[in-house]
């Protein structure tokens, strides 16, 4: 029998972005040659995974995990294709597991969270696998990690918008605090963590309004800047409407409980992401053109 090498099964996964554990596998079952272990491979997966490999993930799902301590926790996106796959078994546990993961092991970045063991192997041979198995691409994209001397809230809606808050105070504050933000979504707590090119570009579409006013220069200014203001208003937490009792905002809702926030993060998923656009009509008639 042939001896498998290392280098071997790395070239075989290269070929088919198979699983590292399949390929070594369809080797020995190949008596370490090549091309007839990328056949059994194919026969097995499909060519999933090297199928997918290059399709757009704009679907997924938001894990959150936090400690029993209530002292650390993460919230991570894992995207796919399409919905349908989101709501997968084995896609939610891996998504669960990864949340988790981060909270305990505290990974540099993707590339570290990747690397980290995981199953039978690590959390990228795993992912591989997922997608040789759905027949989906599958992604890691991001994730953030809290640890505090205070508490930690999560909030998760329907799997596609999710919060994790940095708190002090009753419990109840802190699941307020993360449900609101899960409905608002603000930028930042104050306007000093307001990205100075988000203020720039709302501060550009006031001047260009206000300029068609005709008013006086000192009017105009004064027009844009209460512009900014009000924009800065609805985009921070703790200057916006509480959602359970407008008449207050956040902050004073905080005040009132003796709570007070150090931070958030929120997440939505395919956030940015450039979704496929799916024309029915044309698929159908490429594919009858394929027939034809």
């Amino acid at each position: 029998m042939a001896q498998i090498t290392a280098s071997m099964v790395k070239e075989l996964r290269e070929k088919t972005d198979a699983p590292m554990m399949e390929c070594k596998k369809a080797l020995t079952e190949a008596d370490g040659d090549l091309a007839r272990a990328e056949e059994i491979l194919r026969v097995k997966l499909g060519s999933k995974a090297s199928k997918a490999a290059s399709r757009v993930t704009a679907e997924g799902l938001i894990g959150l995990h936090i400690a029993a301590d209530s002292k650390h926790g993460a919230v991570i996106e894992i995207n796919c294709e399409t919905d349908f796959v989101a709501k997968n078994d084995d896609f939610i546990d891996f998504v669960a597991k990864l949340a988790e993961l981060v909270a305990d092991k505290n990974p540099a970045d993707v590339a570290a969270l990747n690397a980290l063991a995981f199953g039978e192997g690590t959390v990228e041979t795993t992912r591989a696998a997922l997608v040789g198995k759905i027949g989906e691409n599958v992604a890691v994209r991001r994730f953030e990690r809290f640890e505090t001397e205070n508490k930690l809230a999560s909030y998760v809606h329907g799997g596609k918008i999710g919060v994790l808050v940095d708190f002090s105070g009753p419990d109840e504050a802190g699941k307020d605090l993360a449900m609101h933000i899960a409905a608002t979504k603000p930028k930042a707590l104050d306007a000093s963590g307001v990205a100075a090119a988000d203020i720039a570009a709302e501060r550009s579409v006031a001047e260009q309004k206000a300029a068609e006013s005709g008013k006086p220069a000192e009017i105009v200014s004064k027009m844009v800047e209460g512009s900014v203001q009000k924009f800065l208003k609805e985009v921070t937490l703790l200057s916006q409407p509480f959602v359970k009792n407008d008449k207050q905002t956040v902050e004073q809702m905080l005040k009132e409980k003796s709570a007070t926030i150090s931070r958030f993060a929120l997440y939505v998923v395919g956030e940015g992401l450039e979704k496929k656009s799916e024309d029915f009509a044309a698929e159908v008639a490429a594919a009858a053109a394929g027939n034809a």
